[in-house]
Parts: C-alpha cells; structure tokens; sequence
C-alpha cells in the first residue's frame, strides 16, 4: 500500500483532527493548484465562511449547484456544505467523486425526519402523495413522488389535483407556508431548521422601530411570525435577487447570515443587519455549515476523503423524485 493511500486510510478513520498543517502554508494557493491537478471543482453554499464562497468555483442554493456540478467535465466535486447536498451532488452525477470536508456537516432540518419513522407516518395516509423539500436526506427521497424547492414550492403542490392529499415534509414552517399561499390542506411532518427557528419576533420589531426605512426580507423556513411581518420572502438565491434589485439600501435579513457576504459584494452601497435571534449568541450561524474550514476543504482534497458514497438503488428511485419535479417546474416556466 502506498504512503498516500495508508494516509487516506487514516484520515478516513480518524478525521483530520490529528493533522498539524504548515502554518505557512498559503491555502488559497494550495487548494487551487489541487483543482488544477485533480480536475475538481469547489461548490460552496451561500451558507460558508467567506473565505471558502471567494475560492469557489459555484456558490449557490443546494440544488443548483448540484445540477451545474452535472454539466461539467470535473471528475471531483468537492461540495462546502451540508451532508444532504453532497448527497443530492452524487445522485445528479454518480460516476463523479463526491467530497465533503466534513462528514459531521449534517442539517437539523433533514436529520429532523428519519426516514425509518417517516416510513410509518407515510403508511397512514395510504392515499397521499408524499411532496419533501431538496433540503431531506437521499433515503427520504426514495419515499417522495416530488421534491421541491422554496422557489418552486408553490407550483408543485399546485400541479396536483385540488381533491389529491399531500403530506409535505420535513419542514413544518415551509409547510404552513405552503398552505396559506395555495389553500391547500397539507399532511404536515414535524421537522424545523434550527437557524430559522430562533429569530427573535420582539428584536427584529424593535430593529424596524429603529430603522423604520429597513426592509425586513426573510425564508419561507421561518417561523409565521416572522413570514407575516416580511416585505419579501423568498430562497436564499431569490433574497439575494430581491437585495439586488430593490431600491431600499437598508435590509434585516431573516436567514443564514453567511448570505450577508454575497448581498455585500453584490451592493456594496447597501446595508445589511443579521435578523437577532433569540438567544445570547452574535449572529445566526448554522452550526454545521459552518464545521467546514479552509483547513479541512485543503485536506478533503489532499485525501479525496470523506466521500460520499449511495447504494445505487437510493440514486436511481432518489432522482426520480427529482426529475419529476424539474418536469413540472420546466411546464411552469421556472
């Protein structure tokens, strides 16, 4: 066995922890020359530190920079973010290496919804369609007739029959959402998204007080109290559109606020304040997007390990869930 494979090998077991990188070293420097080397790409969710959004080569919502890894001719997707969208990467390419910096990026909302329990939740309602948001697990998409995004929502719950049952899942707060905006009577699953659950309605009304010419924009994950007192709601990339493209110049951002960073750069003349949250801490961070550093992106790379690896029959049943909802959104103009 060779030094490099014996190294993977242990990085695979152990993790990266055990490493002591040159402090010297210039990562950004290092981790393009591996994209070169390797034929890679780096995708980075609006949700990563800035540092790893500037050396990507995408940035974006978890389903688009899956489908634009796709097109490519990359033979290494390394994926700056969560575990489910390394998934939801693999599933669109599965003959490309997958990468995770860190296999412990998880997300609340998707581990919110086992699929082994929502197996038994879906049996009750043997005449419902099951519609899940792209933010669940592979395996929960083996248990979907049609994913959807926050952008698409609407139009999917929409092109089915008015008299149809639909459980929606996993997250409650999208769910309820969904509801008011088409009428409909959705089956919801119980699951949230920490991030979005802990802005804090008494200090965001206190901010709008303060800054009465602030425009509150927030995601469909949060709670209702946040979404009623919105000017605009909206995906992480129809936020940032919205800030583009609004005439304000000051903003309270209910979402991450990783997606601060590219608002800034995209009008540096405006100004954009972090919606508090409810407890003690500075800003809304989510804690698993954030398990992934330049360190380990450098040495993901380095090892080509963690990988992300799916039995076949998980991709091929998973993407049908995801095919038939680009089929619909493609009919809806979206």
């Amino acid at each position: 066995m060779s030094a490099l494979e014996t190294a993977k090998q242990n990085v695979a077991k152990k993790g990266f922890l055990d490493i002591d990188l040159d402090p010297t070293l210039d990562l950004v420097e290092e981790i393009n020359r591996l994209k070169k080397e390797k034929n890679a790409i780096i995708l980075a969710h609006y949700y990563q530190e800035s540092e790893i959004q500037d050396i990507a080569d995408y940035i974006g919502d978890s389903l688009g920079l899956s489908q634009q890894a796709a097109t490519t001719e990359a033979d290494i997707i390394v994926f700056a973010g969560v575990h489910f969208m390394a998934e939801t990467a693999k599933m669109l390419s599965p003959h490309k290496k997958v990468l995770l910096p860190d296999l412990k990026a998880g997300c609340s909302l998707a581990d919110s919804c086992p699929p082994h329990l929502f197996k038994k939740f879906k049996e009750k309602y043997p005449d419902h369609k099951v519609v899940s948001y792209i933010n669940c697990t592979a395996e929960l998409k083996t248990l979907t007739d049609v994913c959807c995004t926050s952008t698409n929502a609407v139009q999917i719950i929409e092109s089915f029959p008015k008299e149809q049952g639909i459980i929606f899942a996993p997250d409650r707060n999208l769910g309820a959402y969904l509801i008011k905006k088409t009428g409909r009577d959705l089956v919801l699953w119980n699951g949230t998204c920490m991030v979005h659950e802990i802005f804090s309605n008494e200090k965001i009304t206190k901010l709008q007080i303060r800054h009465p010419e602030a425009v509150l924009i927030a995601h469909p994950e949060c709670e209702a109290h946040i979404l009623d007192k919105a000017a605009y709601i909206g995906s992480t990339s129809g936020l940032l559109k919205y800030t583009k493209e609004s005439d304000a110049e000051l903003f309270i951002v209910a979402t991450e606020a990783g997606i601060i960073h590219q608002m800034e750069l995209a009008s540096p003349h405006k100004t954009f304040i972090p919606a508090p949250p409810n407890n003690t801490c500075a800003c809304n961070d989510c804690p698993h997007m954030k398990l992934n550093t330049m360190e380990k992106l450098y040495l993901c790379m380095k090892y080509e390990t963690p990988e992300i690896h799916l039995e076949d029959w998980v991709i091929e049943k998973g993407v049908d869930s995801i095919n038939r909802m680009l089929e619909i959104s493609a009919k809806a103009g979206l």
